[in-house]
């Protein structure tokens, strides 16, 4: 569900401004393609940043505290996720960044960026942080390569290995589809309602989130919904 979200986040984000913010390697292109312009540059390193912030947060509210003798916040940066998407599509809205499907030309539509790039940061550097960096919701990159070699442990490796790169492969696979499904399903949300589409991927994500927590394994066995006091 959170990778749909990201799939979707992204896609909104593209067809509103014409750039990407669920993952760096696009955006760190067009800054080294915008050398020649200072401004410009400026404002995508802004948007790079504001992604790297955004996972630094969440390692703090997650990782460090629990470091540091604290109780971790494992719900807080998927729930400022959804509260800053939804916001950014209420305030789209409201002409906060200019007409959507306008480009990226001025500094209320890299602010519109720069929130969601914080957004999508979040939520990756919660679900890394949460499943020991096994896990990244937000771009597609590291688990294409981690499927070519899941693939090639099930087809090529020993036996004993077949059923942990299988279980691997699927996830992997699972991944990919979710997030191209998460983007298809922007195109006819953005064309029905623009900055407000992005109140779907926002409530997927809280939903998301919710869910983590409850104990699936305990509503079998008692007739009221338990809830795990660990993230899934």
């Amino acid at each position: 569900m959170l990778t749909a979200a990201a799939g979707m986040v992204n896609a909104l984000a593209f067809l509103a401004t014409e750039r990407f913010v669920s993952h760096v390697t696009g955006t760190a292109t067009q800054l080294g393609m915008s050398v020649a312009s200072f401004w410009l540059g400026l404002d995508v390193a802004f948007v790079i940043g504001s992604f790297v912030l955004g996972a630094m947060s969440a390692s703090y509210v997650i990782d460090v505290r629990g470091h540091a003798g604290k109780r971790p916040l494992y719900a807080l940066p998927l729930f400022v996720t959804a509260a800053l998407v939804g916001g950014a599509g209420v305030a789209g809205t409201r002409g906060a960044f200019g007409p959507f499907g306008g480009g990226a030309d001025s500094p209320a539509d890299f602010a519109f960026l720069i929130v969601l790039a914080f957004a999508m940061g979040l939520q990756n550097g919660a679900v890394a942080t949460s499943t020991g960096m096994v896990v990244r919701t937000t771009h597609l990159t590291g688990p294409a390569t981690d499927l070519g070699l899941s693939l090639a442990e099930l087809l090529f490796g020993p036996t004993e290995r077949h059923a942990h790169a299988r279980r691997h492969a699927l996830l992997r696979a699972a991944k990919l589809v979710a997030f191209v499904s998460g983007a298809a399903l922007a195109v006819p949300c953005a064309r029905a309602w623009s900055y407000a589409a992005l109140l779907v991927p926002a409530a997927a994500i809280a939903l998301a989130n919710a869910l983590s927590f409850v104990d699936l394994r305990a509503l079998g066995r008692a007739p009221h919904l338990r809830f795990s006091t660990r993230r899934a």
